[in-house]
């Protein structure tokens, strides 16, 4: 970890959530990542998932023919509030058989950045 990088709390309880500035996803700096931010969300490439509570919410929704995308919401360990979810490319749990049904490989995190506190630790 650098000394710029933040690295991420629960906003409710403290519990650190290991959420590391620089696993952003800044790349598309544009107008799709400004629109984003507005709506208050920040997005990961990669979360300790040992720090979560995961509830898999079977919202299945076509991203092209034969690919569907499903959403898991995220919960503080600790305290149980909502953080974010992760989008996954997961068939089984969109009702389809999949080769790879038993492994649910997460593409995208999306936090709430009202969620979330900056961590005294580094």
């Amino acid at each position: 970890m650098s000394q710029a990088d933040v690295s991420y709390s629960c906003g409710s309880c403290g519990y650190p959530l290991n959420l590391i500035s620089s696993n952003r996803i800044t790349s598309g700096i544009d107008s799709e990542y400004r629109k984003s931010i507005k709506k208050g969300l920040i997005s990961f490439i990669s979360v300790d998932l040992s720090r979560f509570t995961q509830v898999d919410e079977v919202n299945c929704f076509p991203l092209s023919w034969g690919r569907y995308r499903s959403k898991t919401k995220l919960l503080c360990r600790k305290c149980g509030v909502h953080i974010g979810y992760a989008y996954g490319d997961s068939p089984a749990l969109c009702g389809f058989d999949s080769p790879n049904s038993s492994s649910s490989a997460y593409k995208k995190f999306s936090v709430k950045i009202r969620a979330l506190q900056p961590s005294e630790e580094c």
